[in-house]
């Protein structure tokens, strides 16, 4: 079972940048995709970004040109850094781990996958 637990959230204006982290312990599968959804109260969950373990990268439109995602060499540490933020970026944001690659798993927000408590980010305009 893996473990996620995430860091990093917070408040800022908008065009400002902040940096998620997310500490990965415990068993990941052989094939699995690591990554980062968000939600924003009462709207559906939203796939942001993800890394597969073999390093390959998928972004969504929400988080493509703006968000870069990055995992340590140990893949015990993953980040998500944030620039350019805008309002409508204003979510609970969650690290996640699900079995498969990413292409499909970041679109549909890793409706199988495990995932952390979650960090708030807020962007006031």
């Amino acid at each position: 079972q893996v473990q996620l637990v995430e860091s990093g959230g917070g408040s800022v204006q908008g065009g400002g940048s902040l940096r998620l982290s997310c500490t990965v312990s415990g068993n990941t599968y052989s094939t699995y995709c690591l990554g980062w959804f968000r939600q924003a109260p009462g709207k559906k969950r939203e796939g942001v970004a993800g890394i597969d373990s073999d390093g390959r990268v998928t972004y969504t439109d929400s988080g493509k040109g703006r968000f870069s995602i990055s995992e340590d060499i140990a893949k015990t540490s993953l980040s998500l850094q944030m620039n350019k933020l805008k309002p409508e970026d204003t979510a609970m944001y969650y690290c996640a781990a699900e079995l498969g690659t990413c292409v499909a798993t970041v679109e549909l927000g890793f409706p199988e996958g495990t995932w952390g408590q979650g960090t708030q980010v807020t962007v006031s305009s």
